[in-house]
């Protein structure tokens, strides 16, 4: 194993066909891949993950369930494709947290995931450092980034070990590195975003002036080799997951924009090599590091997507994610639906926010209720939507979208009518370990460029929108006043 980092290795080292073991660490689970240097995927393996919802807020982890679902889904999938491996690539939930033994690798806490929100009297104590923290950071002062988290292990769990999030502990377990790339650090509340840096008065704010922090890289440096999956491999293609997909879905030139359905779903804007602003409370982040080069983008995020579909199962509304479209009403008949079930994020940013129904009345069936669900998201990214067109001074023209949820058209088709906007679907269901894959490819071959090893793709559909501007725009008028009805503290 090597600790530390080195840079791409000259040519000649790596064989011409390059397949690339993808791990796409999640929330719900995690998925490998095998690909090609074509971009086929040539064999995918799954491992479930059972996050624990606690009273308070609290939503935790099995570090050691994190880990060996990323050991047996990678053996997995290296095993069914059968064929020589060039490098290992990770891509991480990005603000999830835990603390662990330095020495030893052994986890002393559970990990604490984004959505958990026990950190919130936290960020409260801090909130007259907020304007501050967001003109370094680019971010808002809210429990959903790292840093809160991190402080609040130190104070309710452990003094011991170092405190991280879980890419830096799933990597030193691959290969003994202590690192974490540019993208997963700009979403801690520590990172100068426009110096990527670490950045002493903010660890000061949050109390963290005396951890240990692990070394910044970009997502193409190789940061060691592991044996975890056969022969000895390069680690590398470090990247979030929301960031991931919004390179394997192509969006490089500023205004580009995507959005995944995955637990929550996530908006995110290319903003090009300028870490601007948001003047609406959305966020800015690094979006990767690559050849030398930091891009950066604007997000906003919606909290409950799938996790709000698995809520529909537990109360036997539908018996499963694929029953969604059959299950669904031809119309909302007037119903609306907040699915807040974990608060509101951008604009409102108030995690006390609670689901709500309304427009109900006695002919209201299951129907109305599932599909009042999925407008719900829809509305809730259709806001998210104009938020960014107005950051960037330009609506956006199209929007690119993948994740499991992608595969129920009346979602898909609610969130063109709502968002009046093309709604392009992308092909693959893999769209974060293909990301991660494509920063692992630039890391193998220093003459490939950014756009070679993610252009190409085309829609496998497109959904136009149907309702006038009128329609939707009056059907957001009214979910905005649910919104604000559920949220203890509108914007």
């Amino acid at each position: 194993m090597t600790d530390g980092t080195f840079r791409s290795t000259p040519h000649g080292l790596y064989s011409k066909a390059v397949n690339i073991l993808a791990i796409d660490q999640g929330t719900s689970g995690t998925k490998a891949i095998v690909v090609d240097e074509t971009g086929r995927v040539l064999a995918i393996a799954e491992e479930t993950l059972h996050p624990r919802y606690l009273d308070g807020g609290g939503v935790e982890q099995d570090p050691r369930a994190l880990l060996d679902s990323v050991l047996t889904a990678g053996r997995r999938a290296a095993a069914e494709a059968g064929r020589p491996l060039s490098a290992v690539a990770l891509a991480n939930q990005g603000e999830t947290v835990l603390a662990w033994d330095r020495a030893t690798g052994e986890p002393l806490t559970p990990a604490i995931v984004w959505q958990d929100r026990r950190a919130e009297a936290i960020c409260a104590g801090l909130a007259a450092h907020a304007p501050a923290v967001a003109e370094r950071t680019g971010l808002v002062l809210d429990c959903y980034f790292s840093a809160p988290k991190m402080r609040w292990i130190r104070d309710s769990l452990t003094r011991d070990g170092v405190v991280t999030t879980t890419d830096t502990w799933l990597v030193h377990h691959l290969c003994g590195a202590f690192v974490t790339d540019t993208s997963t650090a700009s979403r801690s509340l520590l990172l100068d975003v426009d110096a990527v840096a670490w950045n002493d008065d903010l660890l000061d704010v949050f109390g963290l002036g005396d951890e240990q922090l692990p070394e910044l890289v970009a997502s193409d440096d190789v940061v060691g080799t592991t044996t975890a999956f056969g022969g000895e491999l390069p680690v590398t293609g470090l990247i979030v997951d929301q960031q991931a997909a919004l390179l394997a879905e192509s969006c490089l030139s500023p205004g580009e924009a995507k959005c995944t359905y995955g637990t929550g779903a996530f908006l995110l804007a290319q903003l090009g090599g300028t870490a601007a602003r948001s003047r609406a409370g959305l966020a800015t982040s690094v979006a990767w590091t690559l050849r030398d080069g930091t891009a950066y983008c604007v997000d906003g995020q919606v909290y409950t997507a799938a996790s709000a579909v698995r809520w529909l199962i537990s109360l036997g509304l539908i018996t499963g994610a694929d029953q969604l479209d059959n299950a669904s009403a031809a119309a909302s008949d007037g119903v609306l639906c907040v699915p807040a079930l974990a608060g509101l994020a951008a604009p409102w940013w108030d995690p006390g926010a609670t689901a709500t129904f309304s427009g109900m009345t006695l002919s209201t069936d299951r129907g109305h209720l599932v599909r009042a669900v999925l407008e719900g998201m829809a509305a809730q990214v259709a806001a998210l939507a104009v938020l960014v067109g107005d950051d960037l001074g330009a609506a956006l023209t199209r929007l690119r979208v993948d994740g499991g949820l992608t595969r129920s058209r009346v979602l898909l088709q609610a969130q063109a009518d709502l968002a009046q906007l093309p709604v392009e679907v992308y092909p693959s269901p893999h769209a974060t370990p293909l990301g991660a894959a494509a920063c692992a490819r630039l890391a193998l071959d220093p003459t490939a460029v950014v756009a070679d090893v993610v252009g190409g793709w085309r829609p496998s559909s497109v959904f136009e929108p149907l309702w006038t501007p009128d329609r939707a725009a009056s059907h957001l008028a009214r979910w905005r006043e649910a919104a604000a009805f559920s949220s203890k503290g509108t914007s």
